[in-house]
């Protein structure tokens, strides 16, 4: 009996010792709702209303309910499209801009069952909820609270009559919803049941955002609440579908976050892809994005549905970035997805699972600098476990640190994969990461935020066996839960590189070289090339004629087979007002004298720059420097 008493005691003491031992959270923690937000990653957003049957884009509330008769509406094949794209739910606009509700809702006469759809007996909304239990993927719902139809917009009788009791409807008899959805278009011209004209509200004190944060806590207390500024999740700040290379989860408004009223001002959209490095609340970025160039289907965009390749790019600038992805789909009015809707998402969703079937650092050999308090519960092996909780950890003191990975075979891979046990905060500010190539490390990668994901995408492929990640900048201890290494198929590569040609042709298209007969280096052909022989210029200034982000440089050499004048040494600098220039990369071109393909030059950070100077510091047979393209991404 002693000895059970004793090592009852020992465990205790054991349990409390290591409790005391885990890093204390920093800063703000995500909610629970939020940790499993985080986790669905990607998800879509279908606007189905009478709009679609006029082929407008926002409708003005005045259209018959007789036009919203879908002949070939199945809700179970738009899920089966969804579910093949990967994403992980659905958030259905209930209810428009349009005032149209696609329930039968007792609050308007201007709904689902004034229209042909279903003999009059049609519910869209409950059709939408059942085929996602079906599918086994989420559902969310949007209601605008704008309604260009109804009368008493703009009065208090709309909100207390109408939009509030709405909520409660959807809330109520919709089962459970992994999100709410708010936008900021708020007041402005409309039908308003026949009274065509403009109509202005304040959206923070009209709406009462305060009982409807409430409403959406009691019936919905797991649905993220989204809006301009949260209070869950908030918007990326544009329609692009990026978030900021660097991306903090923390943020703080300038105006007050509905249900949160000790937050100040209103935001500046410039902020929001960014968020707010220690912020007063936890608010990640939802990026949102429609499939074709609107957010409603028109015909005259069929042939416009954003490529698989291009939707991929979307998921780096997104999900790779630490926030969601929210892919804006759209019916024809027959009800069904178009064809090339439907392809190009599973194609995306076909290329995501092969690329992230094998992780290639699982089974890897990894040693750490530093492991907090030398404990089992903290050790490396959790990095590569695909548990997003479990994480190495360094002590207190100790918030700069290196890994060494020792992968069991040389593989090839071109994505590396961050994330931070987000449950204790958003912690670490910079890291890198080398390569080993049998004599020395070379630095192929780094990023600032980390978070809850980060995906690192290399230019190229990269070979290696060993290989070193260096935690550069936090402010206290590290907590990383997860390091792994992918290879995008073969084909996807090939796609993408030359989606990348495509699209910095584009966007060279505007850019201009000072002087201007050097303009064969941004033209797009790489077998035009510019002879740089003036001995009194040793540098091509590029202005692109507007602000850009550069993150890496490609240089191409010439392709024509000689070797005259190919640079091997270089020096890139950036400027915004073309007067002064401030270093961001130099270096060496190995090999390029037998391999002369681009040089893609990967900026340890991301940088705004108006103009790029390029210069020659050495070429392999002492001539003048030649140059066949220049791009950046």
């Amino acid at each position: 009996m002693k000895r059970i008493i004793f090592s009852l005691s020992c465990c205790l003491f054991v349990a409390t010792a290591i409790a005391q031992s885990a890093p204390k959270p920093y800063g703000v923690l995500p909610t629970e709702r939020q940790l499993r937000w985080q986790e669905m990653e990607m998800y879509v957003i279908m606007h189905f209303t009478p709009t679609t049957f006029q082929n407008k884009e926002w409708g003005f509330g005045d259209a018959e309910p007789a036009i919203f008769n879908p002949s070939n509406f199945n809700a179970d094949k738009i899920f089966a499209a969804v579910k093949a794209g990967g994403f992980k739910g659905l958030t259905l606009v209930a209810k428009h801009h349009d005032g149209f509700a696609l329930w039968p809702t007792k609050t308007t006469p201007y709904n689902i069952s004034a229209s042909p759809f279903r003999g009059g007996k049609g519910d869209l909304v409950k059709e939408m909820m059942d085929a996602s239990k079906k599918a086994g993927l989420a559902f969310g719902l949007y209601c605008s609270p704008w309604d260009r139809n109804n009368p008493n917009y703009s009065k208090p009788e709309y909100v207390n009559n109408v939009y509030h009791p709405q909520l409660e409807e959807l809330y109520t008899n919709y089962g459970k919803l992994y999100t709410v959805f708010f936008d900021g278009a708020n007041g402005g011209d409309g039908y308003y049941g026949g009274a065509k004209e403009k109509r202005s509200i304040n959206a923070s004190d009209y709406y009462d955002f305060d009982k409807i944060w409430g409403m959406v806590r009691s019936k919905q207390p797991m649905a993220v609440a989204f809006s301009d500024i949260g209070p869950d999740i908030r918007w990326v700040g544009n329609e692009r579908g990026e978030a900021g290379s660097t991306s903090w989860a923390t943020f703080t408004p300038q105006s007050p976050v509905p249900g949160k009223k000790s937050s100040p001002g209103f935001v500046k959209e410039e902020v929001l892809p960014i968020g707010t490095r220690n912020g007063d609340f936890w608010i990640p970025a939802e990026c949102d994005v429609p499939l074709r160039p609107g957010w409603f289907y028109h015909p005259e965009q069929d042939g416009k549905t954003k490529t698989p390749i291009q939707l991929l790019n979307l998921y780096y600038k997104s999900v790779g970035r630490g926030a969601s992805l929210d892919l804006g789909i759209a019916p024809m009015p027959s009800g069904e997805l178009h064809s090339d809707d439907i392809a190009n998402m599973k194609a995306f969703g076909d290329i995501l699972r092969a690329t992230f079937a094998n992780n290639l650092a699982h089974g890897a050999s990894i040693t750490a600098s530093n492991t907090r308090a030398k404990s089992i519960l903290y050790t490396v092996n959790h990095l590569t476990d695909n548990d997003r909780y479990s994480y190495w950890a360094t002590d207190d003191q100790v918030n700069t640190a290196s890994l060494e990975i020792n992968l069991r075979l040389p593989s090839k891979f071109n994505v590396i994969r961050l994330r931070e046990n987000i449950k204790l905060g958003q912690r670490i500010e910079a890291v890198a990461v080398d390569s080993w190539d049998g004599k020395g490390w070379n630095e192929i990668a780094t990023a600032t935020s980390i978070g809850g994901n980060r995906l690192i995408r290399l230019p190229k492929m990269v070979e290696a066996q060993k290989l070193r990640l260096r935690i550069l900048q936090s402010p206290v201890s590290i907590a990383l839960s997860d390091f792994a290494l992918f290879a995008e198929p073969a084909a996807v590569l090939v796609e993408n590189e030359k989606a990348n040609l495509d699209a910095m042709v584009n966007a060279k298209k505007t850019w201009k070289l000072l002087p201007s007969q050097d303009s064969a280096a941004i033209d797009g052909n790489p077998a035009t090339w510019t002879y740089v022989g003036d001995p009194k210029r040793e540098h091509l200034l590029i202005d692109f004629q507007k602000t850009q982000t550069i993150s890496i440089i490609d240089f191409l050499p010439r392709q024509d087979g000689l070797k005259t004048g190919m640079v091997d040494q270089y020096l890139y600098e950036t400027s915004l007002d073309g007067v002064s220039f401030s270093i961001a990369a130099q270096g060496e071109f190995s090999n390029i004298a037998n391999n002369p393909v681009q040089q893609s030059t990967v900026l340890k950070n991301p940088t705004q720059a108006r103009f790029l100077r390029i210069t020659s510091k050495h070429t392999i047979d002492g001539s003048a420097p030649t140059v066949a393209e220049i791009g950046i991404r």
